[in-house]
Formats: structure tokens, C-alpha cells, sequence
């Protein structure tokens, strides 16, 4: 259920992606099928699971699809929900979602280099299980044609690479339900966080020469231009 559920709300983030960028019914279809699932893809192609598990049990393309149709007919008749009151809810309401299919996607990910063989490989593990919860956004964004989020907007990879690590050292102790649902929760917890306290790493920001700079130089090529 925590899969079915990460995996719809990682479809939505897709399909309202796309819905913004104004794209068509498969666009939208498309954008939200591979938030979903493509980080599975990218896993399963790592560890030569080949095809990939998503095409052998298409469950969660299924589950992807019909929720990127959904949204689909709800903003095609209900337009005026972009942009009205309710769409700060429904954000508040996807980024739990979403945060939920972080943690589950992260261990799962884990979860399917332990069942390959790669149990004593632990960077292994611990990228296979942050690939396996982030690779899909990263495809959504370059679809999308922009930076992709988790490059420069609060605290997403990171959260994944906590619990990754976190999930790697329980197993060492435990490989029982409880361990993955702690190294989940608190994937969820630290992502959660971030999103209320809008947490985000170091940047390295424009002085203001160098901002004056730019602006010289775009002055320069409009007067070139004429």
C-alpha cells in the first residue's frame, strides 16, 4: 500500500508538472508515469535486472496512468481549481504524499540490491535506494526542460541519502518491518521538516559586480543589436 501510494503521488507531481507546462493528454500521461516509475527503471538497469521489474508487473504503470488521467479531466472541466484557494491545499496534501513515496521508494530500492546479490556492497545499496526515490523527479524535470528540483530546492536527496544510510547500518543489527519502517520514517520526518522550515543547502550567490556586469553586458548586446 505504502508503494501504490508513493507511486500515485509521485504520478500527481508529474502530471501537474506537465498541466502547468500546458502540455497534452500524453504529455501529461507520460510526465506523470515516468516521476513514477522511472527511478525503479534506472535501479533495475544498474543491477541488470533485465527488463525492468516495472514491465514484468505493470501495476504501477497502471496506478501512474490512471492518476495522471485523473488529474487530466479534473483541471480539463475544472479549470478554475489552478491557481484558485484550493490548490494550496492540494500541494499540502501531494508533498505528504509525496515525501511518503521518497521513503518507501528508498528502502524498496535498497530492498532490490539485497535481493540481487549486493548485500556487502553498501555504497551500492545506498545509491541503488536514493536513485531509486529521486531518479524519477530528475526525469520529470529535463522532460520538463527545467534544473531538476532536487539540485537546487530544499532538503529532497538528502533526506533519501539519510535514510538510505540509516536503512544500510539497521541491517546490519535487524532485517525485520520495523527497520525499514524507521529508515522511512525518518526520510518522511526530515522531509517534512525541510518542506515546513523551507530548509535548503549553501549556495554560492551573484556579488553585486557581477550582477552589474550582466546587466552591462546585456545593455551591450541590445544596443548591437540595433
Amino acid at each position: 500500500m505504502i508503494e501504490i501510494i508513493g507511486t500515485a503521488a509521485f504520478a500527481a507531481s508529474g502530471a501537474m508538472t506537465a498541466i502547468r507546462k500546458e502540455l497534452d493528454l500524453f504529455g501529461i500521461i507520460m510526465l506523470g508515469t515516468i516521476t513514477a516509475v522511472g527511478g525503479g527503471i534506472i535501479r533495475d538497469i544498474v543491477i541488470g535486472r533485465i527488463p525492468p521489474n516495472t514491465f514484468l508487473h505493470p501495476v504501477y504503470i497502471t496506478v501512474a496512468m490512471i492518476t495522471a488521467i485523473f488529474l487530466f479531466l479534473l483541471f480539463y472541466f475544472k479549470p478554475e481549481l489552478d491557481g484558485s484557494k484550493h490548490i494550496k491545499i492540494s500541494e499540502k496534501v501531494l508533498n505528504i504524499l509525496d515525501a511518503v513515496g521518497l521513503g518507501a521508494f528508498t528502502v524498496i530500492g535498497i530492498d532490490a540490491g539485497i535481493e540481487a546479490g549486493y548485500e556487502k556492497y553498501y555504497f551500492l545499496l545506498i545509491f541503488l535506494g536514493v536513485t531509486t526515490g529521486i531518479g524519477g523527479g530528475i526525469l520529470r524535470d529535463i522532460m520538463a526542460g527545467e534544473i531538476p528540483y532536487v539540485l537546487k530546492k530544499q532538503i529532497y536527496a538528502c533526506a533519501s541519502i539519510a535514510g538510505a544510510g540509516l536503512y544500510t547500518l539497521l541491517l546490519q543489527f535487524s532485517q525485520s518491518d520495523y527497520t525499514m519502517l524507521i529508515s522511512a520514517g525518518a526520510i518522511i520526518f526530515i522531509r517534512m521538516l525541510a518542506s515546513r522550515f523551507d530548509w535548503n543547502l549553501p549556495v554560492v550567490k551573484k556579488t553585486n559586480t557581477t550582477a552589474q556586469n550582466e546587466d552591462s553586458s546585456a545593455e551591450t548586446d541590445e544596443k548591437n543589436s540595433f
